[in-house]
Order: C-alpha cells, then structure tokens, then sequence
C-alpha cells in the first residue's frame, strides 16, 4: 500500500477497461485520480464508487483546449499533476486496402494527436510540481505486423516514437520528467471483445498463462503503477512489451 501516495494522477480513457484498472489501482495505492473519457456516465460512476481521492472529467483527447483545461482543473482540484497515463485508445478493424482516410485520420487523432497534446500540455505542469512521469499505453502492434489493425498499429507506432522523444527532451532539459511506453499484447478489455466481434468476456485465471492466452486488465495496471511509482526512477524511454511472450514466438 501507499506506493504512489500522495501524487496526482491523470488517467485517459478511464471509464473502462485498461483505465478503469489503472484508475482503481493508483488510488488503492495513495494516489489522486482524476479520471477522463468521453463516456460520461461510466466514468464519473467510476470516480464516485472511488470515493473523494478520485474526479471524473469529460474530456475528447482530440480536443487541444480541453486539455488545457483538465490539466488546470487537476492542479485546482488536487494541487499538482505527478502522473499522465495516455490511455484513450480506439479500434478500427480494417486492412492497408479497406481502410478510409477518415478511419485512418480518427485513429490517428485519438491516439496520435491525443497522446501528443497530453504530453505537451502535461509537461508544463509536471515541472511546476517538480516532475513526473508520462506513460503512454502503445500496442505490440507497434512491433508487429497486424494487417486488419492498420489504422491502430499505424498510431501505436506513433506512440511508441512520440514516448522516446519527449523522455529524451525532458530529461535533456532537466525537467525531472521521465516518459516511457507500454505495448500489450490482446487483453481482456471491451476493446478486444470488439475487435474480435465477441460479446461475452473470457475468464482470465491467475497464475502464469499458457500460450495464446489473453491477459487481464490488471496484469497492465501493476506495470502502470510501477511506472507511477518513484520505484522506476531509473526507467526512461523505455518500451515494455506486456505480451506472454507472443512477440519471440
């Protein structure tokens, strides 16, 4: 317990799946969360069953002036900003030849654009509180080719470059502000059910997974919390591939 108290954290696309676990876990640590997804009434039921170390806010990450604006409505509410987890993330299921511009331009606009002005608007206010770190949730996409996932594997690539030059730009200009990526292989999440045109959620055991086997919500949120933590202090730019081992095989 407490291993990320007292710092402040903001979590994009909280209202569910990876987010919500993250959301949950930081507070269960010490945390303060301010939650942020287009899907209102999830998110803000989220932050309520979280109780007062927790705040919902309706944010579309493509927006650059609602970021501004969460940004500063953080520091009102809890008095720094410590921690940014880019999160938000969409899925369009459609090849290199099937996909429109307009798909390839959502995808990129939530999950590339988002991820950009996150980090841009966040590192101002991490160098007020005194640092921070920055974690964008990437995709083993981004390692791997996945056909039917072009536009997402094509923003996840984004991500995965984006994290490596603002970890070297912070830490270049001594701003005490480290930024890493973090690239999942399928888990269990509305995401994946939608990808898979599945319904029903699968049941995740515990223990270590055979192979081919999708992983929980929880397994990303522990290496999210690791990252929040001071413990990883000497982990910058980095990509960790969270994938039971699909990636070597």
């Amino acid at each position: 317990m407490g291993r990320v108290e007292c710092k402040v954290a903001i979590v994009t696309g909280g209202a569910s799946g990876l987010g919500w676990a993250d959301a949950e876990l930081l507070v269960a640590e010490g945390a303060r969360v301010v939650i942020t997804d287009v899907n209102a009434k999830d998110g803000a039921a989220l932050a309520e069953r979280l109780g007062p170390n927790a705040l919902f806010l309706e944010q579309d990450v493509r927006d650059e002036e609602r970021w501004k604006q969460v940004i500063a409505e953080t520091v009102r509410h809890f008095g720094r900003l410590d921690v940014l987890v880019n999160n938000a993330g969409v899925v369009v299921v459609a090849t290199p030849e099937e996909t429109t511009l307009e798909q390839f331009r959502f995808a990129n606009a939530v999950m590339s654009e988002g991820v950009f002005l996150g980090c841009k608007h966040a590192i101002p206010a991490m160098r007020e509180s005194g640092g921070g770190s920055i974690i964008n949730m990437s995709s083993i996409a981004s390692h791997l080719g996945y056909p039917v996932f072009f536009a997402y594997s094509a923003a996840k690539g984004a991500v995965r470059a984006m994290t490596k030059s603002v970890a070297v730009h912070c830490q270049a200009n001594g701003y005490g502000i480290r930024c890493n990526s973090i690239h999942p292989g399928a888990v269990e999440t509305p995401m994946i059910r939608q990808a898979e045109g599945r319904q029903e959620a699968q049941d995740v055991p515990d223990g270590v997974l055979p192979i081919n086997s999708v992983g929980a919500p929880k397994d990303v949120a522990n290496l999210v919390l690791y990252l929040a933590s001071d413990e990883s202090r000497f982990v910058n730019g980095a990509e960790f591939v969270l994938d039971n081992g699909l990636s070597i095989q």
